[in-house]
Protein backbone atom coordinates (compact mmCIF):
# COMPACT_ATOMS: atom_id res chain seq x y z
CA UNK A 1 0.00 0.00 0.00
CA UNK A 2 0.76 4.10 -0.70
CA UNK A 3 0.73 5.90 2.59
CA UNK A 4 0.25 9.45 2.83
CA UNK A 5 2.98 11.59 4.73
CA UNK A 6 5.56 8.47 5.04
CA UNK A 7 8.97 8.64 3.67
CA UNK A 8 8.73 4.32 1.59
CA UNK A 9 10.19 2.69 -0.64
CA UNK A 10 8.55 2.47 -3.82
CA UNK A 11 9.13 0.29 -6.72
CA UNK A 12 9.02 2.03 -10.29
CA UNK A 13 5.95 0.10 -13.03
CA UNK A 14 5.68 2.53 -15.65
CA UNK A 15 7.43 5.40 -17.58
CA UNK A 16 5.77 8.25 -19.10
CA UNK A 17 6.18 12.30 -20.31
CA UNK A 18 5.35 13.71 -16.97
CA UNK A 19 8.11 11.06 -14.91
CA UNK A 20 7.60 7.81 -13.64
CA UNK A 21 4.64 5.75 -11.87
CA UNK A 22 5.75 4.17 -8.71
CA UNK A 23 3.69 1.30 -7.28
CA UNK A 24 3.72 -0.13 -3.54
CA UNK A 25 6.34 -2.91 -2.77
CA UNK A 26 4.88 -6.69 -2.50
CA UNK A 27 4.25 -7.21 1.63
CA UNK A 28 4.85 -11.07 1.43
CA UNK A 29 7.64 -10.34 -0.47
CA UNK A 30 9.16 -8.18 2.09
CA UNK A 31 7.99 -10.44 4.99
CA UNK A 32 6.23 -8.10 7.02
CA UNK A 33 2.69 -7.13 8.04
CA UNK A 34 1.54 -3.45 7.44
CA UNK A 35 -0.64 -1.97 10.11
CA UNK A 36 -0.62 1.89 9.56
CA UNK A 37 -3.22 3.84 10.36
CA UNK A 38 -6.13 3.68 7.30
CA UNK A 39 -6.52 7.21 6.64
CA UNK A 40 -2.99 7.17 5.75
CA UNK A 41 -3.42 4.83 3.31
CA UNK A 42 -3.98 5.86 -0.21
CA UNK A 43 -6.28 3.73 -2.11
CA UNK A 44 -4.53 4.36 -5.62
CA UNK A 45 -2.67 1.75 -7.67
CA UNK A 46 0.25 3.71 -8.07
CA UNK A 47 1.52 7.58 -8.11
CA UNK A 48 3.94 9.70 -9.96
CA UNK A 49 7.24 11.07 -9.36
CA UNK A 50 7.77 14.10 -11.84
CA UNK A 51 10.32 13.82 -14.21
CA UNK A 52 12.69 15.94 -12.74
CA UNK A 53 13.49 13.45 -9.96
CA UNK A 54 12.94 10.65 -11.83
CA UNK A 55 16.22 10.73 -13.76
CA UNK A 56 18.07 7.07 -13.92
CA UNK A 57 15.22 5.34 -12.55
CA UNK A 58 14.20 2.38 -14.90
CA UNK A 59 10.97 0.04 -14.87
CA UNK A 60 11.17 -2.55 -11.60
CA UNK A 61 13.99 0.30 -9.44
CA UNK A 62 13.05 0.49 -6.44
CA UNK A 63 13.23 4.51 -4.68
CA UNK A 64 12.60 5.72 -1.45
CA UNK A 65 9.71 8.72 -1.64
CA UNK A 66 7.82 11.05 0.78
CA UNK A 67 4.14 11.13 -0.37
CA UNK A 68 1.73 14.05 -0.16
CA UNK A 69 -0.94 15.94 -2.29
CA UNK A 70 0.21 18.56 -4.85
CA UNK A 71 -1.83 22.07 -4.77
CA UNK A 72 -4.24 20.68 -6.84
CA UNK A 73 -5.18 17.98 -4.15
CA UNK A 74 -3.17 15.31 -6.29
CA UNK A 75 -1.25 12.33 -4.61
CA UNK A 76 2.37 13.09 -5.48
CA UNK A 77 5.82 11.22 -4.26
CA UNK A 78 8.92 13.20 -3.59
CA UNK A 79 12.18 12.01 -3.27
CA UNK A 80 12.81 14.72 -1.06
CA UNK A 81 12.65 14.55 2.98
CA UNK A 82 10.54 17.39 4.25
CA UNK A 83 11.59 18.73 7.58
CA UNK A 84 8.55 16.58 9.29
CA UNK A 85 6.82 13.11 8.82
CA UNK A 86 4.47 11.66 10.27
CA UNK A 87 4.66 10.42 13.99
CA UNK A 88 7.23 13.67 14.48
CA UNK A 89 7.14 16.42 16.35
CA UNK A 90 9.43 19.25 15.22
CA UNK A 91 9.42 23.19 15.11
CA UNK A 92 8.93 24.94 11.68
CA UNK A 93 8.93 28.19 10.36
CA UNK A 94 5.65 30.41 10.01
CA UNK A 95 6.02 31.48 6.14
CA UNK A 96 2.60 33.20 5.88
CA UNK A 97 -0.51 33.94 7.55
CA UNK A 98 -3.82 34.77 5.52
CA UNK A 99 -7.48 34.66 6.14
CA UNK A 100 -7.94 30.55 6.50
CA UNK A 101 -4.63 29.65 8.58
CA UNK A 102 -0.52 30.06 8.83
CA UNK A 103 1.79 28.38 6.31
CA UNK A 104 4.78 26.66 7.51
CA UNK A 105 7.82 25.94 5.80
CA UNK A 106 8.49 22.03 5.58
CA UNK A 107 11.21 21.66 2.97
CA UNK A 108 8.70 20.86 0.00
CA UNK A 109 7.23 22.77 -2.90
CA UNK A 110 3.76 23.33 -0.87
CA UNK A 111 4.15 24.40 1.93
CA UNK A 112 2.19 22.61 5.15
CA UNK A 113 -0.87 24.06 6.17
CA UNK A 114 -1.61 25.02 9.45
CA UNK A 115 -5.50 26.09 10.36
CA UNK A 116 -6.22 28.90 12.83
CA UNK A 117 -8.47 25.75 14.96
CA UNK A 118 -4.96 23.79 15.20
CA UNK A 119 -3.32 26.74 16.87
CA UNK A 120 -3.09 26.75 20.40
CA UNK A 121 -1.90 30.63 20.02
CA UNK A 122 -2.03 33.22 17.43
CA UNK A 123 0.94 32.96 15.21
CA UNK A 124 2.82 35.32 12.68
CA UNK A 125 5.27 35.07 9.83
CA UNK A 126 8.45 33.91 11.34
CA UNK A 127 7.57 32.03 14.27
CA UNK A 128 9.36 28.86 14.41
CA UNK A 129 6.16 26.53 16.16
CA UNK A 130 6.47 23.14 17.68
CA UNK A 131 3.70 21.04 15.50
CA UNK A 132 3.04 17.47 14.37
CA UNK A 133 1.45 16.25 11.29
CA UNK A 134 -2.52 14.64 10.87
CA UNK A 135 -4.71 14.17 8.30
CA UNK A 136 -7.59 16.44 8.06
CA UNK A 137 -11.47 15.07 6.50
CA UNK A 138 -10.68 15.92 3.25
CA UNK A 139 -8.01 13.45 3.60
CA UNK A 140 -5.29 16.31 3.68
CA UNK A 141 -1.68 16.73 5.51
CA UNK A 142 -1.78 19.59 7.80
CA UNK A 143 -0.10 20.66 10.99
CA UNK A 144 -1.30 21.11 14.74
CA UNK A 145 -0.63 22.81 17.73
CA UNK A 146 -2.85 20.82 19.67
CA UNK A 147 0.11 17.94 20.63
CA UNK A 148 -1.24 16.53 23.54
CA UNK A 149 -2.55 13.33 22.03
CA UNK A 150 0.74 12.84 19.97
CA UNK A 151 3.22 13.38 22.79
CA UNK A 152 4.91 9.78 24.31
CA UNK A 153 4.87 9.89 27.78
CA UNK A 154 7.77 7.23 28.24
CA UNK A 155 10.42 9.61 28.96
CA UNK A 156 13.56 8.90 30.73
CA UNK A 157 12.96 11.19 33.43
CA UNK A 158 12.38 10.77 36.95
CA UNK A 159 11.65 13.00 40.05
CA UNK A 160 14.24 15.78 40.57
CA UNK A 161 15.21 15.77 37.52
CA UNK A 162 16.10 18.82 35.28
CA UNK A 163 14.27 19.28 32.22
CA UNK A 164 13.64 21.66 29.58
CA UNK A 165 10.91 21.88 26.71
CA UNK A 166 8.62 24.06 24.60
CA UNK A 167 5.42 25.46 26.27
CA UNK A 168 2.93 24.41 23.64
CA UNK A 169 -0.32 25.45 25.56
CA UNK A 170 -1.74 27.06 28.64
CA UNK A 171 -5.20 26.28 30.21
CA UNK A 172 -5.68 28.27 32.83
CA UNK A 173 -7.77 25.74 34.60
CA UNK A 174 -5.14 23.11 34.19
CA UNK A 175 -1.73 24.81 33.71
CA UNK A 176 1.04 24.94 30.84
CA UNK A 177 1.29 22.06 28.82
CA UNK A 178 5.19 21.26 27.89
CA UNK A 179 6.77 19.04 25.20
CA UNK A 180 10.00 18.00 27.38
CA UNK A 181 12.75 18.11 24.65
CA UNK A 182 9.95 18.81 22.41
CA UNK A 183 8.75 15.37 22.55
CA UNK A 184 7.51 14.37 25.85
CA UNK A 185 4.42 15.03 27.49
CA UNK A 186 4.52 16.97 30.69
CA UNK A 187 2.32 19.73 32.87
CA UNK A 188 3.57 22.57 34.85
CA UNK A 189 0.14 22.45 37.27
CA UNK A 190 -1.85 25.72 38.07
CA UNK A 191 -0.73 25.63 42.07
CA UNK A 192 3.32 25.70 40.12
CA UNK A 193 2.76 28.83 37.96
CA UNK A 194 3.97 31.44 39.90
CA UNK A 195 4.98 33.18 36.98
CA UNK A 196 3.59 34.47 33.98
CA UNK A 197 4.36 31.90 30.96
CA UNK A 198 3.52 32.55 27.21
CA UNK A 199 2.64 29.50 24.62
CA UNK A 200 5.74 28.87 22.49
CA UNK A 201 8.72 29.74 25.44
CA UNK A 202 11.38 27.33 26.38
CA UNK A 203 11.14 27.21 29.49
CA UNK A 204 13.71 24.94 32.22
CA UNK A 205 11.99 23.12 35.20
CA UNK A 206 12.82 20.41 37.78
CA UNK A 207 10.30 17.15 37.96
CA UNK A 208 8.08 17.17 40.68
CA UNK A 209 6.52 13.84 39.85
CA UNK A 210 5.87 11.01 37.23
CA UNK A 211 2.43 10.16 36.90
CA UNK A 212 1.37 6.37 36.79
CA UNK A 213 0.97 6.64 32.81
CA UNK A 214 4.37 8.13 32.49
CA UNK A 215 3.32 11.82 32.38
CA UNK A 216 5.45 14.39 33.65
CA UNK A 217 4.40 17.05 36.58
CA UNK A 218 6.93 19.78 36.63
CA UNK A 219 7.94 23.19 38.37
CA UNK A 220 9.43 26.44 37.42
CA UNK A 221 10.42 27.24 40.50
CA UNK A 222 14.05 25.90 42.28
CA UNK A 223 13.99 23.60 45.03
CA UNK A 224 12.66 25.00 48.35
CA UNK A 225 16.65 24.50 50.00
CA UNK A 226 18.06 26.73 46.83
CA UNK A 227 14.81 29.14 47.17
CA UNK A 228 15.34 29.86 51.18
CA UNK A 229 17.78 32.97 50.28
CA UNK A 230 16.37 34.24 46.72
CA UNK A 231 12.57 34.33 48.53
CA UNK A 232 13.56 35.46 52.18
CA UNK A 233 15.80 38.11 50.32
CA UNK A 234 12.73 39.49 48.40
CA UNK A 235 10.37 39.73 51.68
CA UNK A 236 13.00 41.13 53.79
CA UNK A 237 13.57 43.88 51.23
CA UNK A 238 9.44 44.54 50.62
CA UNK A 239 9.46 44.51 54.60
CA UNK A 240 12.08 47.42 54.61
CA UNK A 241 10.61 49.22 51.76
CA UNK A 242 6.85 48.73 54.30
CA UNK A 243 9.03 50.59 57.51
CA UNK A 244 9.98 47.75 59.26
CA UNK A 245 6.22 45.19 59.36
CA UNK A 246 4.15 43.43 57.18
CA UNK A 247 0.77 42.12 58.16
CA UNK A 248 0.92 38.78 57.07
CA UNK A 249 1.93 35.42 59.07
CA UNK A 250 1.36 31.69 59.29
CA UNK A 251 -2.11 32.28 59.15
CA UNK A 252 -2.56 34.47 55.99
CA UNK A 253 -4.36 33.09 53.70
CA UNK A 254 -2.55 31.50 50.66
CA UNK A 255 -4.75 33.89 48.09
CA UNK A 256 -3.29 36.96 50.22
CA UNK A 257 0.76 35.58 50.08
CA UNK A 258 0.44 34.73 46.61
CA UNK A 259 -1.18 38.29 46.12
CA UNK A 260 1.65 40.20 47.51
CA UNK A 261 4.66 37.94 47.45
CA UNK A 262 3.89 35.85 44.41
CA UNK A 263 4.86 32.55 46.56
CA UNK A 264 3.22 29.63 47.81
CA UNK A 265 1.92 29.94 51.70
CA UNK A 266 4.34 27.05 51.80
CA UNK A 267 7.26 28.94 50.58
CA UNK A 268 6.09 31.85 52.36
CA UNK A 269 6.19 29.67 56.09
CA UNK A 270 9.79 28.52 54.91
CA UNK A 271 11.21 32.05 54.08
CA UNK A 272 10.35 33.90 56.99
CA UNK A 273 11.33 31.01 58.94
CA UNK A 274 14.46 30.96 57.30
CA UNK A 275 14.67 34.84 58.08
CA UNK A 276 13.55 34.07 61.87
CA UNK A 277 16.57 31.59 62.52
CA UNK A 278 19.11 34.20 60.85
CA UNK A 279 17.99 36.66 63.40
CA UNK A 280 16.69 39.07 60.66
CA UNK A 281 13.20 39.25 61.76
CA UNK A 282 10.46 38.58 64.34
CA UNK A 283 7.53 37.12 63.84
CA UNK A 284 4.37 38.14 66.16
CA UNK A 285 0.93 37.10 66.36
CA UNK A 286 -0.42 39.73 63.39
CA UNK A 287 2.55 39.95 60.99
CA UNK A 288 6.47 40.19 60.91
CA UNK A 289 8.95 42.71 61.99
CA UNK A 290 12.12 43.62 60.99
CA UNK A 291 15.00 42.88 64.11
CA UNK A 292 16.61 45.69 65.31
Amino acid sequence: MILLGKMQTLRVIKKADPGVYLASLDTAEEGTAVSEDKQMQLHVPSILLPKRQAEGLEIGNETEVFVYKDSEDRPIATTARPSLVMGEIKKLVVKEVNNIGAFLDWGLAKDLFLPFKEQTYPVKSGDSVLVTLYIDKSSRLCATMKLYPYLPSNSPYQREDRVSGTVYEIIDSFGAYVAVDDQFSALIPKHQLFTKLAAGETVSAHVTKVQPDGRLELSIRERSYLLLGTDGEKIYEMLCQAGGFLPYHDKTSPELIQAKFGLSKSAFKRAIGHLQKNGKIIIEEDGIAKAE
